[in-house]
């Protein structure tokens, strides 16, 4: 595609391949514990074991991450969370960079795909997330 040759990243239309779930880098960084990249990364792939996105331009100011998920995937109805939570799907383009090494300094990959039809579990997503409401409850 042009968009990876030239910039790194490609809009690609989600609600065909996958859909993608924009949670708030807050959330992530307060279920992780962090905000230092390489322990985010190492943090989601364990917990959500498929490819997310990051785009370090959106959100409060702590950016957004892009989980990966099958399309129409159904994540954990009526989760308090799920308000900070935005599903992308048909009729909406993503960001996506490519494969190999960034490009961009602003949209990169936290976590890469292994393979072809890699995507993250929304379970475990819902997990995570649910992991981040119950520490921000507790924290001052």
């Amino acid at each position: 595609m042009a968009g990876w040759a030239e910039h790194g990243v490609a809009l690609l239309p989600l609600g065909v391949r996958f859909d993608a779930l924009r949670v708030p880098g807050r959330l992530v960084h307060t279920a992780v514990g962090s905000d230092e990249p390489a322990t985010v990364g190492a943090a989601l792939r364990d917990w959500l074991h498929g490819p997310v996105v990051r785009d370090v331009r959106t959100g409060d100011g702590s950016g957004c991450y892009y989980a990966l998920v099958a399309p129409y995937a159904l994540c954990t109805p009526c989760a308090p969370w799920e308000e900070s939570v935005g599903r992308l799907g048909a009729g909406t383009y993503l960001g996506v960079p490519r494969i190999g090494s960034q490009v961009s300094p602003v949209t990169f990959w936290a976590v890469r795909p292994e393979h072809p039809g890699h995507l993250c579990d929304p379970i475990r997503l819902a997990a995570l997330l649910s992991t981040a409401e119950t520490l921000d409850a507790v924290q001052p």
